[in-house]
């Protein structure tokens, strides 16, 4: 066991850099927090990625409401900023009476079912904030002995591969798209749910070697028509 640890701690440190350098937008390091002793190395590190996914989170949602304004305008009065204060806020909301009160994995398939009248973007983000919400066992923050799932984890991650292939896939019997993403001159969209993948398998990877646990990598093709539960 005593050689695991000093790996360990290594690569959580070298991650904590890494992000540190991609979050900090001033270049200046955070200040000490007192509350930051009642953490260990990996959990600075699991509050960084839960940072930075609700951020690319936040950006994927703005940008798919340029692209798909019908779909804000289903709902009269509503807001982009409205919409992302329900899906990131703080208490995290988990029902949404307009969605069936579906979270997570069970929201997604709204986004793409033809009979589906409400907000696509909004049952789809809800869908995505929601798997990566509860990959983190539901929280915003980790102290000593708060356990992390590294099967959620990894299982989102291929949950978010499938959503990116639905985005491109899934059409109304018209053969228009569900909701308008990538084209060929632009894969902004791709490349942020490929950031968002890249994100939960280091993580999934990182709290597997603290905890040595296996990661249970099952054959699920992104074609699937279910997503693995979170």
């Amino acid at each position: 066991m005593a050689c695991v640890r000093p790996s360990r701690t290594l690569l959580a440190i070298t991650l904590t850099t890494l992000l540190l350098g991609g979050c900090a937008s001033n270049g200046q390091p955070r200040p000490f927090q007192l509350k930051n002793l009642a953490k260990s190395e990996i959990d600075m590190v699991a509050d960084l990625h839960v940072e930075a996914v609700n951020k690319l989170a936040r950006e994927l949602t703005i940008k798919l409401y340029k692209r798909n304004p019908r779909e804000l305008a289903k709902v009269p009065g509503m807001t982009v900023e409205r919409r992302l204060e329900l899906l990131l806020g703080t208490p995290r909301l988990i029902t949404h009476a307009e969605l069936n009160n579906l979270y997570a994995e069970k929201a997604v398939p709204l986004a793409f079912d033809p009979s589906f009248g409400g907000d696509r973007v909004f049952a789809l983000m809800v869908g995505i904030t929601g798997m990566l919400h509860a990959s983190y066992s539901y929280r915003n923050e980790f102290f000593m002995l708060n356990e992390m799932d590294q099967q959620k984890l990894y299982n989102s991650a291929r949950n978010l591969e499938a959503v990116a292939w639905r985005l491109n896939t899934y059409r109304h019997p018209d053969g228009s798209p569900f909701l308008l993403a990538n084209d060929p001159a632009n894969l902004s969209f791709e490349r942020l749910l490929g950031k968002l993948i890249a994100h939960q398998d280091m993580m999934a990877r990182i709290v597997s070697d603290s905890t040595n646990r296996t990661i249970n990598t099952v054959v699920h093709g992104i074609a699937s028509t279910t997503l693995l539960p979170i």
